[in-house]
């Protein structure tokens, strides 16, 4: 039985089309046009910092996103971000005394803003704030000393194979690939995705069933 379950942050619980537009009006550009190249990068399994890279080669990105704060266009997150399902799966899950983790690639900053959604959640935190990022093996080490449990009673759920599914399975945890976001629905039925993980779902809810076999 699953003790602990961590969730993926973007296009698992959270929406990207937010993140994406606001790149796009930032950089001048029509927003299906970006929309187009993380379409491009998906499909060649390259990162998704890629599209941005397309549009504006040499681009230092984290340059680019603190000017975005400075000018007073940076990240914004509210409930709207949030798929439909996530309160509903989360609160189901703690219900059952499943300890429930958020933990994915996102900056300082997205963290506070998750955190003020109080989601039903024990813990919420980012890659910025732990100074490391999937899929480095010191990122799913650090979610196994916050789980609480094994790894082998500790799930991961993400959208991304490279990022989520194949690191996290090689670092000892069950995964759940989820069909959600560009990266999901693209890979969803690739062989090697469909190994790697040991549940592929359609919706957080699906969750439940798998912590109460």
């Amino acid at each position: 039985m699953m003790r602990t379950v961590v969730l993926d942050i973007g296009e698992t619980l959270i929406r990207d089309d937010r993140y994406w537009a606001a790149w796009a009006d930032w950089l001048g550009v029509a927003r299906h046009t970006l929309s187009a190249l993380v379409g491009a990068v998906v499909v060649d399994g390259r990162d998704n910092a890629d599209a941005i890279r397309l549009l504006r080669p040499g681009v230092d990105i984290g340059a680019e996103y603190a000017a975005r704060e400075a000018a007073g266009r940076g990240e914004r997150l509210d409930e709207t971000d949030l798929y439909e399902d996530v309160r509903p799966a989360l609160a189901a899950l703690r219900a059952t005394g499943v300890r429930v983790v958020v933990a994915g690639n996102q900056s300082r900053r997205a963290g506070d803003l998750l955190r003020a959604l109080e989601l039903p959640a024990d813990l919420v935190v980012t890659s910025g704030e732990w100074g490391v990022s999937k899929p480095a093996r010191a990122f799913f080490d650090r979610v196994l000393t916050v789980s609480g449990t094994t790894a082998d009673r500790t799930l991961y759920v993400g959208d991304h194979p490279a990022n989520d599914i194949h690191p996290a399975r090689a670092a000892g945890l069950r995964t759940a690939h989820i069909r959600r976001g560009p990266w999901g629905h693209w890979w969803a039925d690739d062989p090697e995705v469909r190994a790697a993980a040991d549940w592929s779902i359609d919706s957080l809810t699906e969750l439940l069933a798998i912590v109460e076999p």
